[in-house]
């Protein structure tokens, strides 16, 4: 039992060492899939799934992770010095609260699904998308609406909470601005992104 807890316990660390880094230019999604062909795949089989434009994937997860499967909200201090709890339970790519992630999994059935795979962030991502779409009406390709509402939870969008932030409605901008930029940069380099190795078959 003992020699089978090492080897899980090993198992778990080699998996934790796998985890890719942050891609090296994420202002150019074209280097980003060269990079990591295995994200455009995962963010492509997303767009045919739920409807979501790679672009506004990539612009959204960028925004809430920086494309760091480790990502975590920074602690509070204690006192101004001793670290504290964290803000919330945000974690991963997509920065999915724990109680967002759960309501996922049920809906999806996919309670293997990890927020520290990119490829499980990015159907999330398009989970929830589709989710803004179908109960507020936001356009697939609204970037900054989307964010709006992935931010605020879809039922605060439609109450306008987001109307008393103006920090917050920058930011959707800035999600829409790279969104745009991202699909400008595809409509280059898509047709030559590395195709799975399976697809040669």
């Amino acid at each position: 039992m003992r020699k089978r807890s090492i080897a899980f316990i090993i198992l778990l660390m080699m998996l934790a060492a796998c985890t890719p880094a942050p891609p090296d230019q994420p202002e150019n999604v074209c280097n980003i899939f060269s990079q990591y062909p295995n994200w455009y795949w995962a963010a492509n089989d997303t767009k045919k799934k739920w409807g979501v434009p790679v672009s506004v994937q990539m612009a959204i997860i960028f925004q809430e992770s920086s494309f760091n499967a480790k990502a975590k909200p920074p602690r509070g201090k204690l006192l101004w010095v001793i670290p504290w709890k964290r803000p919330s339970s945000a974690k991963g790519y997509s920065q999915a609260l724990d109680n967002t992630w759960d309501l996922y999994q049920k809906d999806t059935g996919r309670y293997g699904a990890s927020r520290s795979n990119f490829k499980d962030a990015s159907d999330f991502v398009g989970w929830y998308a589709h989710r803004a779409h179908t109960k507020a009406g936001i356009s697939y390709y609204n970037a900054s609406a989307l964010y709006l509402a992935y931010h605020e939870g879809i039922g605060n969008y439609q109450h306008g909470t987001y109307s008393s932030k103006p920090w917050l409605i920058n930011v959707s901008k800035k999600v829409q601005s790279r969104a745009n930029l991202y699909q400008q940069q595809l409509s280059v380099c898509e047709s030559k992104i590395a195709k799975p190795w399976w697809k040669f078959f």
